[in-house]
């Protein structure tokens, strides 16, 4: 990756545990993905009615050559589990926009369609 990792925590209490998960997070993101720029992430503890409980707020933007892919999760109660959540979406649309940058996508048979037509026609 070009640039370091950015992580950054709103009304969340930083710690170390949760820098090097994240961190774990996103290498295992770049191996996946080699060609990545840059990756920010914030994790935050939005303000909300008692009642709603608290739920952790992630929001990973993963830059890429030919875009960006953003992911942003209200997911959990659990910070580890809204993390996992937001890394899973990231790395399947990383997935997308990959194909679509190296124009994977299924061609048909050209032929099929007719034949397919034809043949209902025949019954």
């Amino acid at each position: 990756m070009q640039t370091p990792v950015r992580i950054t925590f709103h009304d969340v209490e930083r710690s170390e545990a949760l820098e090097t998960h994240i961190r774990d997070k996103v290498s295992k993101l770049e191996s996946f993905c080699p060609q990545m720029v840059g990756c920010h992430v914030a994790v935050e503890l939005p303000h909300k009615h008692r009642s709603q409980g608290k739920l952790f707020n992630v929001r990973i933007e993963v830059h890429v050559p030919g875009g960006e892919v953003v992911v942003n999760r209200d997911s959990s109660e659990d910070v580890y589990v809204a993390l996992r959540d937001g890394f899973e979406a990231a790395q399947r649309q990383l997935q997308s926009h990959s194909s679509k940058q190296r124009r994977d996508t299924k061609h048909h048979d050209p032929t099929w369609r007719q034949r397919q037509r034809n043949g209902a026609e025949e019954d």
